[in-house]
């Protein structure tokens, strides 16, 4: 089978397509010929772990609900980025019918994060919530999830402004740049993806009792008396977290998710797809955040 992988550890300049044999499933594992790769920023900046969706061909052993020919989306070990990849059964789950691996790959992981981070800060109905890095893959999803959870008023932070057109197209209300921060009306909620040096002007878009969700990074100080001003809180979020702790709650969320794609309240956008042999150059546009919505690669 055709793969793809790092030539010399490290940099997209450096994914080369290799050869490889079929992997055969092992206890617990399904084999799943590969229709559809969701592009993630953690595979740009590690290992290729993907979100996989197709068919299933071969099933390991003591998986008695599973069978050849059922469609499926989940997170695979590396090698994701191939014709052919391993699931465990425990993360895998169907595509109902009505979907495809395209929708399924842009919808289901990023759309938890989005769901699982909106609701992290418990939200009630009418209140405000600010989305950073809003035009991506999961950001256009939290845009959506703000909504559907209630949210009366949703500002779209963005690196520029070529991403305002197509923000406008999912209702929202307001669209600002990183450094037109001072100029939001207060939230009541923020979702960031982003931390960093971005961190400390998002707390000052808090109103009084405002939630700051970070989901997507690990950088960034926070100093005690922006918190203690307002008061303000702010939480972590991680998906893989959720799963492995409350997989009742993950599974909900899922379940959630093809609810609200199939009423057309959460609907991912594809920014592109690039054949597996173009997988660096998928890599590029995600780590320049130029697209607008999910990246997905075709084997």
């Amino acid at each position: 089978m055709r793969r793809v992988g790092y030539a010399y550890g490290g940099g997209f300049e450096q994914l080369e397509m290799t050869s490889s044999e079929v992997p055969t499933p092992g206890q617990g594992q399904l084999l799943v010929r590969v229709d559809a790769i969701g592009v993630t920023r953690a595979a740009v900046f590690g290992t290729l772990t993907a979100d996989i969706a197709g068919e299933v061909v071969a099933v390991g052993e003591c998986l008695d609900d599973w069978m050849p020919g059922y469609r499926v989306v989940g997170r695979s070990a590396e090698p994701g980025y191939a014709e052919y990849a391993l699931l465990d059964a425990d993360s895998a789950s169907t595509i109902p019918d009505g979907a495809s691996a395209v929708d399924a790959v842009a919808l289901v992981r990023s759309g938890i994060v989005a769901l699982g981070a909106i609701d992290a800060a418990r939200p009630r109905s009418g209140e405000s919530a600010l989305i950073t890095a809003a035009a991506g893959g999961v950001g256009h999803l939290a845009v959506q999830a703000a909504r559907v959870r209630g949210a009366k008023r949703v500002v779209a932070a963005v690196s520029d402004r070529s991403k305002t057109a197509f923000l406008d197209g999912f209702g929202v209300d307001e669209v600002r740049t990183y450094d037109e921060l001072s100029t939001v009306e207060p939230v009541d909620i923020v979702l960031d993806a982003l931390g960093g040096d971005l961190l400390a002007p998002l707390l000052t878009t808090l109103a009084p009792g405002g939630r700051l969700v970070a989901y997507g990074s690990d950088t960034g100080a926070i100093a005690l008396a922006d918190l203690l001003d307002g008061p303000r809180a702010v939480l972590g979020f991680d998906a893989a977290h959720l799963a492995r702790d409350t997989p009742d709650v993950h599974e909900h969320l899922r379940q959630e998710l093809w609810q609200y794609f199939a009423s057309g309240q959460v609907v991912p956008t594809v920014h592109a797809e690039y054949p597996l042999a173009d997988a660096a150059r998928a890599h590029e546009v995600l780590a320049a955040r130029a697209n607008f919505g999910k990246i997905v690669l075709i084997p």
